[in-house]
């Protein structure tokens, strides 16, 4: 019988990229997808530590599974990511459903652990961190990945060590992917189908690796890849203001395909905050990074993360924070209330008055959608470049997007999948484009 796996992601980009590769490797003895859970012999949670609760969502979702097969054969029960990597022993002490706890650098294991579990009945946990071996053997498997847009993992892990921030604990230490490693990745995805790769990392602007007295940097795997034909667009995510070096910024007037959209967090407006996350960086290398930028090209715009009522947040500083987002004026940017992660620094420090931490939240996002709306708003009339990535649920609309990320709906043919489109945008709302399929598909508005 066909062993078939159900594989629920949580969290980021680099969640996504890990859950493809899991079922990548795990082809190869015998499993193929399924989207219905009832149909899976193997379970797999991929999980994410950066958000709020994000350990009892873990045995929220354990528990429908409960239920789905209580009157049927129980699945092979995976938890992986990096819920797993920091709760590991708790979780196998707690929820004797689980059957396997596996972190994020433990996944090129997955395949032996799951033949062993099957044999023995023994509950199995991988939470070593083996980053190298990970990706020498991911390599050896062609990324099958057919959309559009593809995630491609260059680098992983965090030597930063924000006060708020559990990565250098559940991924490790940075890490860069060998160069060619990465270049022939790109080619497996582009002949698969991508016309669109976003190069993805903890901070992915921090990529350097070393090969016979050669530094490849990220602004190396960006001109590299701005050579090959079939791909039509490269982005990357996510950066730190600290990597963002000036051959990574010269690669916003020297590449075709770079899209114009820096996605740099900066958590805060405020230079006492970012000294109490140790971020590292203050608010004038941001400014001095956005205004060489935009320098370059007047066109690029930006978007960020934001965290509100971090411990210690007075007024001034949630008053910088606006004030900065009013002066940049991003155009799409995620922003929540500060809270804190078991061993982290800032996991024990006292937190903000809960009220006044959501009024805030409030104002900065009210304002951070004005800037989005009036953004989207502007754009009506206008025609805009678009890259077509599928049908919508109602088989009739197409979807796609914009240089900027900018979501744009429109009617239109199969045919049109995978190519660059002009649209003209006739409406608008906060996160989407709608509009009207011009001809002369592939060819770009200046």
């Amino acid at each position: 019988m066909q062993q078939k796996v159900f594989i629920k992601t949580f969290g980021c980009q680099m969640n996504v990229y890990d859950s493809n590769r899991i079922f990548d490797s795990i082809k190869k003895i015998g499993y193929e997808k399924t989207e219905k859970y009832e149909d899976a012999n193997c379970y797999i949670l991929n999980t994410c530590h950066i958000r709020d609760k994000a350990k009892e969502k873990v045995y929220h979702e354990i528990g429908r599974v409960k239920k789905i097969f209580r009157l049927k054969k129980k699945p092979i029960v995976i938890v992986a990511g990096c819920v797993a990597q920091a709760e590991n022993k708790e979780m196998l002490n707690r929820e004797p459903y689980i059957d396997i706890v596996m972190g994020p650098q433990s996944y090129h294991k997955i395949n032996d652990t799951i033949l062993n579990y099957k044999k023995k009945k023994k509950r199995e946990e991988e939470t070593e961190f083996d980053t190298i071996e990970k990706f020498n053997y991911l390599s050896k498997i062609k990324n099958k990945d057919s959309n559009i847009s593809s995630f491609l993992t260059i680098q992983e892990g965090c030597d930063k060590f924000c006060s708020f921030c559990v990565v250098p604990y559940t991924r490790g230490p940075e890490y860069s992917r060998p160069f060619n490693q990465i270049i022939n990745e790109a080619k497996d995805l582009i002949k698969s189908g991508a016309k669109e790769i976003i190069l993805i990392g903890q901070n992915v602007n921090a990529y350097k690796f070393k090969k016979d007295n050669i530094i490849f940097k990220l602004s190396d795997l960006i001109l590299e890849l701005d050579k090959m034909p079939e791909l039509k667009r490269i982005r990357y995510t996510t950066s730190h203001p600290k990597d963002m070096t000036d051959d990574l910024i010269n690669c916003y007037k020297t590449s075709k395909k770079l899209m114009p959209l820096v996605h740099l967090p900066i958590q805060s407006g405020s230079n006492n905050i970012l000294k109490l996350m140790n971020r590292k960086h203050n608010i004038k290398d941001y400014l001095n990074i956005y205004q060489k930028i935009k320098k370059i090209n007047s066109n690029v715009a930006f978007s960020s993360d934001f965290i509100i009522g971090y411990p210690g947040e007075k007024d001034k500083d949630f008053n910088d924070t606006l004030n900065l987002i009013n002066k940049i004026k991003f155009i799409n940017s995620y922003s929540f209330i500060f809270s804190p992660r078991p061993g982290t620094i800032a996991g024990n420090l006292k937190m903000n008055d809960e009220s006044i931490s959501n009024n805030r939240l409030k104002i900065i996002q009210n304002q951070l959608f004005k800037n989005q709306i009036n953004r989207n708003k502007s754009l009506e009339g206008r025609i805009v470049n678009v890259l077509v990535e599928n049908k919508m649920k109602d088989k009739i609309k197409l979807f796609g997007r914009t240089e900027f990320m900018t979501s744009v709906i429109f009617d239109g043919g199969n045919e049109n999948i995978g190519k660059i489109v002009k649209v003209k945008i006739s409406g608008s709302n906060q996160n989407s484009l709608f509009g009207e399929l011009l001809n002369n598909e592939d060819k770009q508005v200046a």
